[in-house]
């Protein structure tokens, strides 16, 4: 019987065989210009007039004056240019609870996209730190904006806050009762080094104490030592420590346990903080994110009126200016989530109020949460810096409400929000 049939069949089916697969050379990332009329590179250089960034990738590669700046032959001009360029907001106290974010891992990517825009990156904040939510679907909603299916902002977690035992505040009772029973109410130093572990194994950045809760006209306190236990645990893993001090006791528990920043101020106290409070709180580096709008929104749904709402906010613009002009390092924060007013003027307008500089808040926004944070690549603009920027129709320094006036927010080199769009 002859071979020759299949053998030419055996040759045609191994010259069809595709030839050993050559390596792909990934595409060069795109490089792109910004102009901005006024370019803040950080809150302690004079702006740049008339200048320009240089974004290649996710990456800044270059900051100078339009002049000046070199940039490669056929680099687009992006559209997001405008009158005034920052680096990116960090917003150090949200938090990602209720049924916008429940089932983040299968909800639809545009209803994502869109709710982290009306509560974020249409005010500028590339940076979101969350400071108490279901981590199960906080870590999802990480996952799917890092892979790009989700369009939002950096965001880092504290995961489940902790509490004393028995000691869940009134306040969070409309969170409902599945979610409040796996709130950790510490009850001994082993549990909080417990809660912490597993707080940080799923991702968390560091630990949120509440040290002291009202429910029903009573206080509830944490023990020094259960307080001291989680903040030496999320220290040894490198985390931060942030503290809900409720009241002065809260404040002087917060700094006695290595507390890193309060995450308010003494909201409803009229005293003001003794001098030495502020001493020790200085001398520990002890930061405050002030969340001064909470205050007329808290009074507002209480419907409270009269002289007694404007001194409970005096009281409080009172307390940020002393801990500020003491030389206390304040980091922007407003508890949207919390609060459902996601409109950060407020809080900027009352920050000036408390005799902060445009340039101060700027650096509450940039500089200072980037040092808090452990972030050395963000807060400023200048080569090598990750490309978070903002772009602003008008000018803070002429009306501190204009850090609201944001035509672009532009995160990792990626526009997260424009104007309009």
């Amino acid at each position: 019987m002859s071979t020759r049939r299949p053998l030419l069949a055996l040759f045609a089916a191994l010259s069809a065989m595709p030839g050993p697969v050559q390596a792909q050379t990934p595409p060069a990332p795109a490089t792109w210009l910004l102009h901005g009329g006024k370019v803040y590179l950080s809150p302690e250089q004079p702006p740049l007039i008339d200048g320009a960034v240089l974004v290649r990738g996710d990456t800044i590669v270059g900051v100078g004056s339009r002049q000046d700046l070199q940039v490669p032959p056929g680099t687009t001009v992006s559209r997001c240019s405008g009158p005034v360029l920052m680096a990116g907001f960090t917003n150090s106290h949200v938090h990602l609870l209720g049924p916008a974010w429940a089932d983040a891992a299968r909800r639809p990517a545009t209803q994502l996209t869109q709710r982290l825009n009306t509560m974020l990156t249409r005010h500028g904040f590339t940076t979101a730190v969350d400071l108490g939510s279901d981590h199960t679907q906080t870590r999802a909603l990480q996952q799917r904006i890092a892979q790009g299916e989700v369009r939002g902002p950096r965001i880092l977690t504290l995961g489940l806050p902790l509490f004393p035992d028995k000691g869940l505040p009134g306040y969070l009772d409309p969170l409902g009762p599945d979610f409040l029973a796996r709130l950790p109410q510490l009850a001994s130093a082993e549990q909080a080094v417990n809660a912490v572990q597993v707080n940080m194994d799923a991702g968390a950045v560091g630990t949120k104490l509440f040290l002291a809760t009202p429910r029903q006209g009573r206080v509830t306190r944490l023990p020094a030592d259960t307080a001291r236990a989680a903040a030496s645990a999320t220290h040894r893993r490198g985390g931060t420590v942030v503290a809900h001090p409720t009241d002065l006791a809260g404040v002087q528990a917060a700094i006695d346990a290595g507390v890193d920043l309060l995450a308010h101020t003494t909201h409803g106290s009229t005293t003001r903080w003794p001098a030495t409070l502020l001493q020790q709180a200085l001398q520990r580096g002890v930061s405050m994110t002030p969340t001064l709008h909470l205050m007329g929104y808290e009074l507002a749904k209480e419907q409270a009126r009269g002289p007694i709402v404007e001194q409970l906010i005096a009281a409080s613009v009172q307390h940020v200016r002393d801990f500020a002009e003491a030389g206390g390092d304040i980091v922007f924060g407003t508890d949207v989530g919390y609060m459902s007013d996601d409109d950060p003027t407020g809080e900027y307008r009352l920050l000036a109020r408390a005799g902060l500089s445009p340039m101060q808040i700027l650096a509450s926004l940039t500089t200072r949460p980037a040092a808090r944070w452990k972030d050395p690549q963000r807060g400023r603009l200048a080569a090598g810096m990750v490309a978070d920027i903002v772009v602003l129709d008008a000018d803070p320094a002429d009306d501190v409400a204009n850090f609201s006036r944001v035509r672009c927010t532009i995160g990792a080199g990626k526009v997260l929000h424009e104007q309009g769009r």
